[in-house]
């Protein structure tokens, strides 16, 4: 159904003035997304500062049959937070709700809201001496609420799991308005079925996540951070083998660059600089981080990483000697995708496999996208840890973007069906959206599309949470 001028005035005040967006100007913020794929149209952003007001706002959409799409630090890849071109849909920001409403240190729990920007939440945790290990690039802006309906991954999955792992209860309030509570901080409660996990990875298409009970962690004592060259990516998951068995599992970032990579976030990228003496082909940025003893750690780490060297697993090694320096190996690995950016469009995918099978599937995509576009530039990076590439493709350097992103069908299709035939995910982190909803359709089992269809029927039977997303 329209949007009414009486829907719009009574949304208005469930709010009041403080809380809502209808001039030109503020809203135009919330009408693209990240990647500036989508260009979207809406008479009315509402910012609500309290569950009660979303309860309210989703009460009298759901009665009026009107389109409702909750974003948060729109940081996405997939337009999963852009409402539609015909300016039918209204857009539910949670940024004013950004409280954390209780820290629990000898629980190793915290009640936050979807509001909160992820950093903020790290340092919450950290204020008493505890860690929220979820970690992205763009930890400064994303929220909470989108971290979570996206399940979202970031560098410390290897060590911590997803967002999934990292959350004990949720609370949502349901299309219709209700508001589920789920709050409780208790690592065991078999009570039925678990609907926490049904609301993440989500994307805001069967309710709008308000708050969650977040798990903490005991901060490492002492954090040992190395940049690694090696020769192919075959080395780097035997290291990423060895340093696991070494530590006992204390690996929590392995990420892995190549040297393409590495050339782009030197040349374009102010103050960086090469973290090794000799160029080699691949790289691994790995932390490692435990409790006591730091200066043995560390030195067990080095001897370990020199035991590799000698055995011809890799060519050779840094380890950060300062925080400055660690903050440098990071740089080169954060900034890969600005970097990127300055050599023109690029075909992203963000697609998984076994750890064991990437090498294989590194060669064999390349292979694919090279009969393709020849000269197309392979960029293909990311958590080697847990199996997630970000197998990117950039235009040849001597063509236009136009052109290239012509082939995007094409290159899209090629890697991906590469991906269903290892058996693995074509939406790693990034999650569904818009952009992927013809993929989840073509290579989702039929018997899992009927059963998500079966539970967005019957959560939201009248279709107005995010529409157009992910289904």
């Amino acid at each position: 159904m329209s949007i009414t001028s009486s829907l719009l005035a009574d949304l208005r005040r469930a709010v009041g003035p403080q809380g809502y967006l209808d001039q030109a100007n503020d809203i135009e913020p919330y009408l693209v997304d990240h990647r500036k794929l989508y260009r979207g149209a809406t008479p009315l952003v509402l910012r609500p500062d309290r569950t009660e007001q979303v309860s309210a706002i989703m009460r009298m959409c759901n009665e009026a049959r009107v389109g409702v799409v909750p974003v948060g630090g729109n940081t996405g890849y997939c337009g999963g937070a852009t409402p539609s071109e015909d300016g039918s849909q209204i857009v539910l920001s949670l940024g004013r709700m950004r409280r954390v409403r209780s820290v629990d240190p000898l629980n190793y729990t915290m009640i936050a809201e979807a509001g909160c920007v992820l950093a903020e939440v790290q340092a919450a945790a950290a204020a008493v001496d505890r860690l929220f290990p979820m970690s992205l690039g763009s930890e400064g802006s994303c929220q909470l609420g989108g971290n979570l309906s996206t399940n979202a991954g970031g560098t410390a999955v290897l060590r911590y799991g997803m967002m999934r792992d990292l959350v004990l209860g949720l609370e949502v309030v349901l299309p219709d308005g209700r508001v589920l509570d789920g709050l409780k901080p208790l690592r065991k409660d078999n009570t039925g079925y678990d609907l926490r996990n049904l609301f993440m990875g989500a994307e805001g298409t069967l309710g709008v996540i308000t708050a969650a009970t977040c798990k903490l962690f005991s901060r490492s004592a002492t954090t040992v951070t190395a940049f690694v060259g090696l020769s192919d990516p075959q080395r780097a998951v035997s290291l990423l083998s060895r340093l696991r068995t070494f530590t006992g599992d204390a690996v929590s970032t392995f990420e892995l660059v190549p040297r393409s990579a590495l050339d782009l976030v030197l040349q374009y990228i102010p103050n960086t600089a090469d973290p090794l003496d000799q160029r080699h082909e691949w790289y691994v940025l790995l932390e490692i981080g435990m409790g006591r003893q730091a200066e043995s750690m560390r030195d067990a780490i080095e001897t370990e990483l020199a035991d590799a060297m000698e055995q011809g697993e890799i060519a050779d090694a840094a380890l950060a000697s300062s925080e400055s320096q660690r903050e440098m190996f990071w740089k080169l690995r954060e900034t890969i995708p600005e970097a990127q950016r300055h050599i023109g469009a690029s075909i992203k995918h963000d697609v998984s496999v076994t750890t064991s099978e990437l090498p294989r599937f590194i060669v064999e995509a390349s292979q694919l996208v090279h009969s393709i576009t020849p000269t197309g530039r392979i960029v293909s990076y990311g958590h080697l840890g847990d199996g997630n590439l970000h197998f990117n493709v950039s235009r040849p350097s001597d063509g236009d973007d136009e052109s290239f992103l012509r082939l995007a069908p094409n290159i899209n299709r090629a890697v991906h069906d590469l991906i269903a035939r290892y058996g693995g995910s074509m939406s790693a982190e990034h999650g569904i959206g818009r952009l992927k909803r013809e993929d989840l359709a073509r290579y989702e089992p039929p018997v899992a599309l009927d059963v998500m269809r079966a539970i967005k029927q019957a959560l939201d039977p009248n279709g107005i949470m995010n529409p157009g997303k992910v289904l």
